[in-house]
């Protein structure tokens, strides 16, 4: 009988042990999580911090852009700054022609990225490593070696100072390429080729099984893409010419060297920034879900 109470007594002790050491890593998880959050938000706070002083200042004078001490919420708000944005410069035009560019260009660039992902993973022929090398190699030419190239065959194609010139330069794109390549090697081979035996054809396995299953690396290459091309400078400043054609950087140089006289209209800058960031900013949060998403995971593994 007594060594059935020792044996009990062992075993609440063990028991008890058991839940300080529970406790203990409960604990521990708690203060890790808490300094992880509070680092995560500190580096947001600094990420997004340039764009809320942008914000500030273009609610702001001009006195109170150049006050010392600065402050960052202005006395009283000059929401008419963005109205003489829109009226000294065509912003409208130039976020038009951005928006208008760089929608097609990544749809364009969806669509051929996911056949040629498609017939990389699922066609066997040869030469299909070599093929996808090559791809790959292009890759690594830096962008500026093929704006001469461009620049001469958009030449002789009349496309010198138009947007259709600037969309067709960018019909595909290698990262989107590999980025969705990786993605449709992850599906399950047993779900395509119950397709096949079901009868379905390339196009319908395409679409109605692997992209989506694969949706978020498509809203994220599409996402990254977008902002890529809308922001594109160097590019589109070689191939258009006349302002009407401007995209929404290189209207913001013009009118930071016109309108703003060099940065003397600090404030009507500052609200041109702004909106040439807010659509990126609106599209980010309507689809960081699957951005999120596609980072982290894609697709059913194999």
């Amino acid at each position: 009988m007594d060594i059935n109470v020792k044996n009990g007594l062992k075993d609440i002790q063990d028991l008890e042990l058991d839940l300080k050491i529970v406790k203990k890593k409960t604990l521990t998880e708690i203060i890790t999580n808490g300094i992880r959050h509070f680092i995560l938000i500190c580096i947001s706070i600094i990420t997004f911090f340039p764009f809320l002083w942008m914000l500030s200042s273009a609610l702001k004078t001009k006195d109170e852009i150049f006050n010392f001490p600065p402050t960052f919420i202005p006395k009283i708000p000059q929401w008419n700054n963005f109205v003489e944005v829109f009226k000294e410069a065509p912003f409208a035009t130039y976020m038009g022609n951005s928006l208008f560019v760089a929608t097609i260009e990544v749809t364009f660039q969806v669509i051929s990225a996911a056949m040629i992902a498609y017939a990389l993973t699922q066609f066997k022929f040869k030469g299909k490593k070599t093929l996808f090398a090559i791809i790959m190699g292009t890759y690594m030419l830096p962008s500026a070696v093929t704006y001469v190239p461009c620049y001469m065959i958009l030449a002789d194609l009349n496309l010198i100072d138009t947007l259709t010139g600037l969309i067709i330069s960018n019909l595909a794109n290698v990262f989107g390429i590999f980025l969705i390549r990786q993605a449709f090697l992850q599906i399950d081979k047993s779900l395509v080729e119950a397709a096949r035996v079901d009868g379905a054809s390339h196009l319908k396995i395409l679409l109605r099984i692997m992209v989506p299953l694969t949706k978020p690396t498509f809203i994220t290459f599409g996402l990254i893409s977008f902002v890529t091309y809308y922001n594109e400078y160097m590019y589109p400043s070689l191939i258009t010419k006349s302002p009407e054609k401007f995209l929404v950087s290189a209207g913001l140089r013009q009118f930071f060297i016109q309108g703003g006289a060099y940065g003397i209209k600090w404030p009507e800058i500052m609200a041109a920034s702004t909106l040439t960031v807010l659509p990126l900013l609106i599209l980010f949060l309507i689809a960081q879900k699957w951005f999120m998403q596609g980072v982290s995971d894609t697709g059913v593994k194999g």
